[in-house]
C-alpha cells in the first residue's frame, strides 16, 4: 500500500529519493567555480577600460561576482553591458606606418635610407679592417636619419591611433 507522503505513486521510497535527485539542474542554477568568476571579472574589467562602467559599478559588480553561487547569479553583473569592442589579438602587430601618402613616402624614404646605412656602414667596416680608413663617413647618414624620425614623431606617415 503506498502512503500519501510518496512522491512518486508506484515507486519505492529509495526510487522516488534517486529520481528526484536525478532532476536536471537549470543552467541558471548551476555552482560556478573561481574559474568562471574570474572570467566575468575579466570581462567586467574591459568593460571598465572602455567606459561602460565607472570605479565604482566595476567595485560593486566584482564584490558581486566573487560573492555569486549560481551562474543565475553571475549574468546579472553583465546582463545590462554591450558587447566590448574585440580584444586586438596576441601577436597581432600594428601597421608602422598608414596607407596614406604621407605613410607610403616615409615607408619609401625609410628603407631607402635603411638600406644606404646598411651597405655604407658594410663598406666602411670592409675598409676599416684592411686599413684603409681615414674617416668615419657612414656618420653622414645620422642626419637624414635624424630628419626621417622627427617626421615620423610628428605624425607624418604614422597611422591613427584606435584607442
Amino acid at each position: 500500500m503506498q502512503s500519501m507522503s510518496d512522491p512518486l505513486p508506484g515507486r519505492s521510497p529509495e526510487r522516488a529519493i534517486i529520481a528526484a535527485v536525478n532532476e536536471p539542474v537549470r543552467p541558471e542554477d548551476m555552482r560556478v567555480s573561481d574559474i568562471e568568476r574570474t572570467r566575468v571579472q575579466d570581462r567586467l574589467r574591459r568593460a571598465h577600460d572602455v567606459g561602460q562602467l565607472d570605479l565604482t559599478e566595476f567595485d560593486e559588480r566584482v564584490k558581486a561576482i566573487w560573492a555569486a553561487k549560481t551562474r543565475g547569479d553571475l549574468e546579472l553583473a553583465t546582463a545590462d553591458l554591450p558587447l566590448p569592442p574585440p580584444e586586438p589579438k596576441k601577436g597581432e602587430r600594428r601597421p608602422v606606418f598608414s596607407d596614406t601618402g604621407g605613410g607610403v613616402a616615409m615607408r619609401v624614404l625609410t628603407i631607402i635610407w635603411a638600406s644606404l646605412l646598411v651597405a655604407n656602414v658594410t663598406i666602411w667596416g670592409i675598409l676599416a679592417l684592411a686599413g684603409i680608413v681615414v674617416h668615419p663617413w657612414p656618420a653622414y647618414l645620422i642626419a637624414p636619419g635624424a630628419v626621417l624620425a622627427v617626421l615620423y614623431a610628428s605624425g607624418i606617415g604614422r597611422p591613427p591611433r584606435d584607442s
